[in-house]
């Protein structure tokens, strides 16, 4: 935070923010920041229908100390566009194609059961008219507290179709069969916020 508000205070940046930071930090972190006569503004962590965990805990602390989340994977690394199907090899070059074309299954969101239920999503996406990349970032960009989504595209046609989800506003009877099919895999334990100082 010394360095942070060495930053400001020297002109190179006018507000900071933390990323994937637990609720024990991010309120030390905002406290020394008012110490220092710096602002922060922002948490930066991991949010998609299916990785929750800031919901119970964080989410509630940022509101609380004026700090607006700018979530990163807002697609779970690429499952939620529906391209991984249970069964089916990985699309060539995608980030979860193994060495023999298969889908590589070392990763929490490719099990069965998650890719199953992420295919349910696709006639709900299409009846509301978005690719399931918008229905994704939809979904996080209309959540409270959430400030921007943070995507990731290989090509350019991948960004302008995920920017059609801005200013969409999804309907609370899709929101509620969203949440159906997606319930029994919906990760929302707040003790899987990582701390920072956790981290490699």
């Amino acid at each position: 935070m010394g360095a942070f508000a060495d930053i400001v205070h020297a002109g190179k940046a006018h507000y900071i923010g933390v990323s994937e930071w637990t609720v024990d930090e991010i309120r030390a972190a905002a406290a020394l920041a008012r110490e220092l006569g710096i602002q922060l503004i922002s948490n930066q962590p991991q949010y998609s229908l299916l990785w929750r965990v800031i919901e119970k805990e964080v989410v509630p602390t940022c509101q609380e100390l004026g700090l607006g989340q700018i979530c990163w994977s807002p697609m779970a690394q690429g499952v939620l566009t529906g391209k991984y199907v249970p069964g089916q090899a990985a699309p060539a070059a995608s980030r979860f194609t193994g060495e023999d074309g298969e889908l590589k299954s070392d990763n929490r969101y490719l099990t069965e059961d998650i890719l199953t239920r992420v295919q349910q999503l696709k006639p709900l996406a299409a009846d509301a008219g978005l690719s399931m990349p918008a229905l994704a970032v939809a979904w996080v960009l209309q959540n409270p507290n959430v400030s921007a989504a943070i995507v990731g595209a290989s090509r350019p046609d991948q960004l302008i179709d995920t920017a059609t989800a801005a200013g969409v506003k999804l309907d609370p009877a899709l929101l509620a069969r969203i949440d159906d099919i997606l319930d029994p895999v919906i990760e929302l334990d707040p003790t899987k916020v990582e701390s920072f100082k956790t981290r490699p």
